[in-house]
């Protein structure tokens, strides 16, 4: 019998551009969650400070890391080197997470306890109806119908895959050549979850609460939308004709 994963270290996950109204609040309740959880920042070259706050707050509290980048490089990119610093610092599961509160910490929980029969969990927005709060009807019915087209043409049978709140186990990670995920945004959730569901992997929705943010700017954009529309038929493009394995998944 196979004996059961339970994670000793957590990584989340957060980039960061102009979130200083967020983060000095975010820290402590992230950290508050389980004394495993360490967190990475991903800072984009903040011209508010928001790099130089977490530098100030990891020089007395070890759990707290920051990864420096020069200018705005891209949400998938920030993601795929937290996740390689990762794996290069003996983690067990990784998480991603929005700086801006949408997300709940205390979800963080659930997913150290999901994680344990599974090797993805997604907080989903939509598994149980339409959970969103304080989204403009447009935004919303752009998030739910993008969601049905990834599904219609990817086959994939997730009810959000294109959240960004989610825990991996880092041996899937491992299978991946994450120099290769160079896409954002929606993109990029589409793109990271569609390679770990035509792996086999376990997958798991639960529902989570989706708030606006509470302060600071969407970084939603047309050329994310675009580049979402394009990634889908890329994706079931490679698989019918062999692409993913030659791209993705790591020698």
């Amino acid at each position: 019998m196979a004996e059961k994963f339970i994670p000793k270290r957590a990584l989340v996950i957060i980039p960061t551009y102009n979130e200083i109204d967020n983060v000095p609040t975010l820290i402590g309740e992230v950290l508050a969650i389980d004394p495993r959880i360490d967190v990475l920042f991903v800072d984009d070259g903040s011209p508010d400070g928001t790099g130089d706050y977490i530098a100030s707050v990891g020089a007395t509290e070890p759990r707290v890391q920051l990864l420096r980048r020069p200018r705005k490089m891209g949400l998938g990119t920030a993601y795929c080197r937290g996740f390689e610093f990762a794996i290069a610092n003996g983690y067990d599961v990784a998480m991603e997470m929005d700086a801006d509160f949408s997300h709940d910490p205390k979800t963080l929980a659930r997913f150290l306890e999901d994680i344990e029969e599974c090797d993805l969990v997604i907080g989903s927005r939509y598994v149980q109806g339409v959970n969103v709060v304080n989204w403009p009807m447009s935004r919303l019915l752009l998030s739910y119908f993008a969601n049905m087209y990834s599904r219609f043409v990817t086959g994939m049978p997730l009810r959000d895959g294109t959240g960004g709140f989610k825990c991996f186990r880092i041996s899937l990670l491992k299978r991946l050549d994450l120099t290769q995920i160079r896409s954002n945004g929606y993109s990029f959730q589409i793109e990271l979850n569609f390679l770990a569901w035509s792996l086999g992997v376990r997958i798991k929705e639960i529902p989570i609460i989706f708030v606006d943010r509470r302060s600071g700017v969407s970084k939603m954009s047309r050329n994310i939308i675009r580049e979402a529309t394009i990634m889908v038929w890329k994706l079931r493009f490679a698989k019918m004709f062999g692409g993913l394995k030659r791209r993705y998944l790591a020698p």
